[in-house]
């Protein structure tokens, strides 16, 4: 089957979904920045991009405030997202104990297949809200490019080498504008 074909059939448990990242920034504008397409074009196998999972089944729990800061974007949030800063096999996690709530979760992914603008990744970070979603570290996961919220910096060098004169010059204006 082809990972466009499994991404359309990939399923997670009580409505959870992964995240459409540029939905997110015609949302919020700059207080929630992707990449640019450019850089999404020179995503490849062995990099990590950063996914977000969530559901509207959940909200916040009734013990929890109304509206709380979200640490990324320094704004207000209806709901809070967990977040992983890197992913598990870069950086040695201390184990974390945090109780699920139904909250949505920023994690890492690795890439190990591209077919166009579908991916197949690995789950690069131990989820605190498997228990609801059903998604684990380890597991395969399947996505578009429109749901890259991040490209792990590490790959930075590696994705400019691999430009040309246009993209470059497509990338210094964006950044410009940052």
């Amino acid at each position: 089957m082809s990972i466009a074909a499994n991404f359309q059939q990939q399923h997670f448990a009580n409505d959870y979904a992964v995240v459409d990242g540029i939905a997110m920034h015609a949302e919020n504008g700059d207080r929630f920045q992707i990449p640019h397409p450019v850089l999404k074009k020179h995503i490849a196998a062995g990099y990590f991009v950063e996914l977000r999972i969530d559901s509207p089944r959940f909200s916040v729990h009734p013990d929890a405030p109304e509206k709380c800061l979200c640490a990324t974007c320094n704004g207000e949030a209806s709901k809070p997202v967990l977040s992983h800063q890197q992913p598990a096999s870069l950086v040695p996690l201390p184990p974390q104990n945090v109780p699920s709530r139904g909250w949505g979760e920023d994690f890492w992914v690795k890439v190990d297949d591209r077919q166009g603008d579908v991916f197949r990744a690995i789950v690069d970070n131990p989820l605190y809200e498997s228990r609801l979603h059903n998604l684990k570290l380890g597991d395969v996961i399947y996505f578009e490019s429109r749901h890259v919220l991040a490209i792990h910096p590490s790959h930075r060098q590696q994705m400019l080498m691999g430009m040309d004169d246009s993209e470059i010059r497509q990338l210094v204006d964006w950044l410009g504008q940052q």
